[in-house]
């Protein structure tokens, strides 16, 4: 049922994107004691990062973008979500190039043919790289897939397949009819207002919340078409972009049947990530009340520097002498900076990591996105090291979110944080995007500050289970039924906020999206799938058209790489 606030199906059921600007997480975990660094004369302190649904790698950019500006620290980071993958290399070494085609995998249904067979060209590589270890760590050491499970690495692989054009024709991903059925499902009646309801949105529900420089038109051609950033001419973007499609399970007279189509964003829209927040302040100039700069233009300004930065970061010396040579960010070469490494999960190990003793009280900083907050608990808590710091991102800027709703989501955070043994950091400044805790420290930690402490290879054997923790403010914690509003009238508990962990490992394990790929936050948001489902017809076209057997197709979320 479509209501003023939308049918609460305009975030989707896969997230391509980021609903919040990006962090420099190295600003957000625990600093490094001075006092340890004797310590640390023959071995660098480590960063362990733990990202519950980050979605893309924006809070990675950032970080390493600004690592000078922090006390040099080796980066471990470790994902349980979909995230995106850098690109090895880039068809242009001007920034420019790079920024425009890192800006249209990321948020455009639409591409350009020359960005289109880049895609076809690196995906053919991924999917050679994948089921040979070997090969994939002596060309890219920094990323790490030892722990995926057998059968996601298959996915995977069967992912970048799909990319390179395994599946000839346009008929393999029509993306421009696949987005109008979304759109003409999420508005219903009002699909004929559409120009109204988009402006309501925009006005309505972005700028107040903070988003004031969305264009009005950047925002509609994004709403009708799917394109985010047009930085060429209209016409030039031809091509369907195979990297947003995904499989899901629908029901269709009464039986269970696999469909691909792009099943994302289409309320909010890509805008927020690096589009509404500027370290340079003129981009954010008004004149008579409106911005200067549109978040497009903010967009591709940032991201940019960020690319800029994270060249020199990785090949300061290579970049200025040989200017013509293929740009890899997260090359090794010219090691100037200690090291990082990204290191996969399993999809569905959020809820078992507190079993293995290599990840017990492991992590300085845990990041989760507001689609994943259900996964918070005293034994995911129990990896993170006593004084270690615990972010949130708010729903802030979902558009189907009305304002006691957002109140009520950020009173569920607290709470959970709160059993998962966290207090609100009383020490920055108070936001309506994310929420800030930290870990008491325990008794026990005998003086010693493990903030620096490296802990144990996560490729270690498991050890013997980890009890629940108590949390130290277990006793001031009100029950979640006496803190939580009724659930008819703002909230649900939140277990209704995202779907049932029946839903991470569906019976075609390679076909539908993990559950780390939902987004719903609030059960009216997004009723459970076998009831929303419409008929297929109403969803996406005719099956024998569009939706062909997904087991080799449909990317599982957290193994999309972006370019």
């Amino acid at each position: 049922m479509t209501t003023p606030a939308g049918s609460g199906m305009g975030f989707g059921f896969v997230s391509w994107w980021g609903l919040s600007p990006a962090l420099d997480l190295q600003a957000e975990s625990p600093p490094v004691d001075s006092d340890s660094q004797g310590d640390t004369t023959h071995k660098t302190p480590e960063l362990n990062v733990l990202l519950l649904g980050s979605v893309d790698g924006r809070h990675l950019l950032r970080t390493l973008a600004r690592a000078e500006l922090w006390p040099r620290r080796r980066f471990n980071v470790s994902l349980i979500s979909e995230f995106k993958l850098a690109p090895t290399s880039l068809p242009s070494p001007a920034p420019p190039e790079r920024s425009e085609t890192f800006l249209e995998l990321w948020g455009n249904s639409l591409l350009r043919p020359p960005v289109a067979a880049f895609v076809r060209a690196q995906a053919g590589r991924l999917a050679s790289l994948v089921p040979e270890p070997d090969r994939l760590e002596e060309q890219q050491p920094w990323l790490s897939l030892n722990l995926l499970k057998f059968r996601e690495r298959d996915a995977l692989e069967a992912v970048f397949r799909f990319w390179g054009g395994s599946e000839k024709g346009p008929q393999a991903f029509p993306m421009s009819r696949l987005w109008d059925s979304r759109l003409r499902h999420y508005l219903g009646s009002r699909y004929d207002a559409k120009h109204g309801v988009s402006d309501w949105d925009l006005r309505m529900k972005l700028h107040d919340r903070g988003a004031q420089t969305i264009h009005i038109q950047e925002f509609r051609r994004w709403r009708y078409t799917g394109v985010a950033f047009e930085l060429r001419d209209s016409s030039a973007y031809q091509e369907p972009n195979r990297t947003l499609a995904s499989g899901r399970l629908l029901t269709y007279r009464g039986e269970r049947v696999a469909a691909r189509g792009y099943w994302g964003d289409i309320a909010t829209g890509p805008f927020v990530a690096f589009g509404i927040e500027a370290d340079d302040q003129s981009l954010l100039r008004t004149s008579n009340g409106q911005p200067v700069k549109t978040a497009g233009e903010i967009t591709q300004h940032n991201v940019t520097e960020l690319l800029r930065e994270v060249a020199a970061w990785g090949r300061p010396r290579v970049t200025q002498e040989n200017p013509e040579e293929s740009w890899s960010p997260f090359s090794p070469a010219a090691p100037t900076r200690e090291p990082f490494t990204i290191h996969f999960l399993p999809l569905d190990s959020a809820q078992t990591l507190h079993h293995k003793c290599c990840y017990q009280g492991r992590f300085q900083l845990l990041y989760v996105a507001c689609g994943m907050v259900h996964l918070l608990s005293p034994e995911l808590g129990a990896c993170v090291v006593p004084g270690g710091h615990l972010v949130v991102e708010l729903a802030r800027y979902l558009v189907d979110i009305r304002s006691e709703q957002l109140q009520a989501f950020s009173a569920r955070v607290e709470e959970m944080a709160r059993a998962a043994g966290f207090v609100p950091h009383t020490g920055v400044n108070p936001s309506e995007t994310f929420a800030r805790f930290y870990k008491l420290r325990s008794s026990a930690s005998g003086g010693r500050d493990p903030a620096v402490e490296s802990g144990s290879d996560p490729g270690d054997v498991l050890a013997s289970p980890l009890e629940p923790m108590s949390p130290p403010q277990a006793d001031v914690a009100p029950p979640l039924e006496a803190m939580s509003p009724p659930q008819a009238d703002v909230a649900p508990p939140l277990q209704g906020m995202s779907p049932p962990q029946a839903d991470v490992a569906p019976p075609l394990e390679s076909m539908s999206p993990p559950q780390a790929d939902v987004i719903r936050p609030l059960e009216a948001m997004s009723p459970p799938q076998a009831d929303v489902a419409p008929p297929l017809e109403a969803m996406s076209p005719p099956q024998a058209d569009v939706a062909p057997p997904l087991g080799p197709m449909s990317p599982p979320q957290a193994n999309r790489p972006y370019f």
